[in-house]
């Protein structure tokens, strides 16, 4: 896919797959990001890019030595899921309706949770490492743990759809609920509040970022694997329901 370098003047180059003219906002955006000292080689730009906080939705931006938590967001682990079904559309036929009460049943959206807490839930290894997840969500274990194996809200979806030969397919969005978007918070909240202290020159306030080798980027480093790791098995709970329905 063809891409081309904004003429932006910025330190790092600026490279967009985007087809659509970027708005002055989305323009500024792109060049505080690519003026940052520890961005690597570029900035990228997806077709799909959009106003952010600090940073584009829809960019790519890699770095080196160094975080920025707003850049990587509050649904930490937001991902995709799909499986493929033996089933063929014909065999759908008169079923869809009863097929989508039984998966609103099954997995609760928005900000619901489950009533009745599953042994996969509960036996989840990564609720041996909650202790040592940053102080300020350490209150949200019991939310946590009812919002495992939950879809969310926003963009996230849950769908029975066909591939180009008719054959079903099983698919979902989602991410780390509540746990994931409080452990971002105070991640960005430190990151703002070293910023200030530093007196960093900062293009932008949700540019705030942590140095690697510091207390504060190996705390937000372990938050991060521990809610990519949440958001990866909440898929794996829903996807187990969904294949039941």
């Amino acid at each position: 896919m063809p891409y081309k370098q904004l003429e932006l003047s910025t330190p790092k180059p600026v490279l967009s797959w985007a087809n659509h003219y970027l708005a002055s906002e989305e323009s500024k955006m792109a060049k505080n990001v690519a003026s940052l000292p520890f961005v690597f080689k570029h900035v990228a730009l997806m077709p799909d890019v959009h106003l952010g906080k600090g940073a584009l939705v829809g960019s790519v931006v890699a770095t080196k030595d160094a975080v920025i938590p707003a850049a990587v967001g509050v649904d930490i682990g937001c991902g995709m899921a799909a499986i493929k079904t033996p089933f063929v559309a014909q065999q759908l036929e008169g079923k869809l309706k009863q097929i989508r009460l039984d998966i609103e049943a099954a997995i609760p959206v928005g900000f619901n949770q489950n009533k009745d807490i599953e042994k996969p839930v509960v036996n989840w290894q990564g609720w041996q490492d909650f202790k040592e997840l940053h102080p300020g969500v350490q209150h949200l274990e019991g939310k946590a743990i009812k919002q495992l194996g939950s879809l969310g809200g926003g963009n996230h979806f849950i769908e029975v759809c066909l591939d180009t030969e008719n054959q079903v397919w099983l698919m979902l969005h989602s991410g780390s609920r509540h746990i994931g978007n409080m452990l971002a918070k105070c991640h960005i909240s430190t990151a703002k509040e070293l910023a200030k202290l530093a007196d960093n020159q900062i293009p932008d306030p949700d540019l705030a970022y942590f140095v690697a080798g510091t207390p504060e980027f190996a705390a937000y480093w372990r938050d991060l694997q521990w809610a990519q790791n949440y958001a990866r098995y909440n898929r794996d709970v829903m996807m187990a329901r969904f294949k039941a329905v």
